[in-house]
């Protein structure tokens, strides 16, 4: 090649090399699309399923393998993989682990979209797909058949707040030789332990509190075990879910402060709450840390700490109106999905179109308390009352 490249060669191929030795406290931000290779040998060695290689931007970069391991680190696990959403990861674990003639338990207080993707695999991917009493403890061992290859749970559920035995479903599963895939988003992973008390498979949301600014969509999925985590990676690599390494450089942003947020979240929500148990126009509050709380007793044996998310009921005696009423006039709670941001949020619930079995009486109503002045929340609250 000629010593003196021209413009248009210059602006694409530089012989300048930074310096060597920069360090600070932000991770980098690497943004990839292509990555390059020293040689072909290199080139064609390279793997991406176990990370020992960059061999691409969807399969990773310095910036997604930091947040990847921190992740692991926080739930003690081994491998760690990012999707775009918290959808895309129970979508990751379903088609990683799931084919058509296989059956699959899932709890009847599941996450919404994750019911609704169970009912799409049974209509079109002929996939058996049961939903089971998410109290059901370790009776589940009676509903696990031959071909059941996957039994999914969550902890508590995010609307109405069952806490279910973590323990013992796995032992349940684990005894036929199936894994336990757990949604542990509502602790963010610093309340409950979940490989300690059986889960193979861990996800995270990190839309919420790892996020903590209500900008960001991503999910993660994490595993110890390393076949679990090939198939698992696999399904990644096929379907294509990569993340965007800003938004990677977001989370691993809000993960420093993650713990002090989760704190301050649990105790507004818990003063709060409480407040609610007082009012007459409440008839329960669901609340894990409370002892009326369907499973309760699972919560306070194996949590430390509860985060800003619960439900109520309110009394039967008022409509659906009356409530959605009492919704529409709060202030400084906003109506939306999703949590673990700084605003507080409301959401009122149908339940029976949710559930196959929903006995309790009264309209749901699910609060995210944020980290506004707990005393300006339940004066929101009082004063939304009075319009029911």
């Amino acid at each position: 090649m000629k010593d003196k490249k021209s413009i248009a060669t210059l602006l694409n191929h530089s012989d300048y090399r930074p310096l060597e030795g920069f360090e600070a406290l932000p991770p980098a931000i690497h943004h990839a699309s292509t990555v390059l290779f020293n040689n072909v040998a290199a080139m064609r060695s390279a793997r991406w399923q176990d990370k020992s290689a960059y061999t691409y931007g969807l399969h990773g970069t310095p910036t997604t393998f930091t947040l990847e391991a921190r992740l692991a680190e926080i739930e003690e696990g081994k491998h760690c993989i990012l999707t775009p959403s918290g959808l895309a990861a129970i979508a990751m674990v379903n088609f990683g682990l799931l084919k058509s003639g296989d059956d699959v338990l899932i709890p009847d207080n599941v996450y919404g979209p994750s019911r609704e993707m169970g009912n799409w695999l049974a209509q079109d991917w002929g996939i058996s797909v049961r939903f089971y009493d998410p109290l059901i403890g370790s009776n589940i061992a009676g509903l696990i058949q031959s071909n059941t290859k996957l039994v999914w749970a969550e902890t508590p559920g995010s609307v109405s707040m069952e806490v279910p035995d973590i323990p013992a479903i796995s032992r349940a599963a684990h005894e036929k030789g199936v894994p336990l895939a757990l949604d542990n988003t509502w602790s963010a992973g610093l309340a409950f332990n979940a490989f300690e008390h059986g889960a193979d498979i861990v996800l995270q949301a990190l839309t919420k509190y790892q996020s903590g600014g209500s900008d960001v969509l991503m999910g993660a999925v994490i595993t110890r075990d390393d076949s679990i985590h090939h198939r698992i990676a696999t399904a990644h690599g096929l379907l294509g879910f990569g993340v965007g390494p800003d938004d990677v450089y977001l989370v691993l942003r809000g993960l420093q402060n993650m713990k002090v947020r989760f704190d301050a979240h649990d105790a507004a929500a818990h003063k709060v709450a409480a407040w609610l148990k007082t009012r007459p126009e409440i008839a329960k509050v669901l609340h894990p840390a409370f002892d009326d709380c369907p499973g309760h007793d699972i919560w306070k044996r194996d949590f430390t700490g509860a985060g800003g998310l619960f439900s109520v009921l309110f009394d039967p005696r008022y409509a659906e109106e009356q409530t959605d009423r009492f919704v529409d006039s709060l202030q400084l709670f906003k109506i939306g999905y999703s949590w673990g941001g700084s605003h507080s949020l409301c959401v009122p619930y149908r339940m029976s179109s949710m559930r196959n079995y929903w006995l309790s009486e009264g309209n749901l109503v699910r609060f995210y308390i944020g980290l506004e002045d707990p005393q300006d929340l339940m004066a929101d609250i009082e004063q939304a009352l009075k319009k029911l």
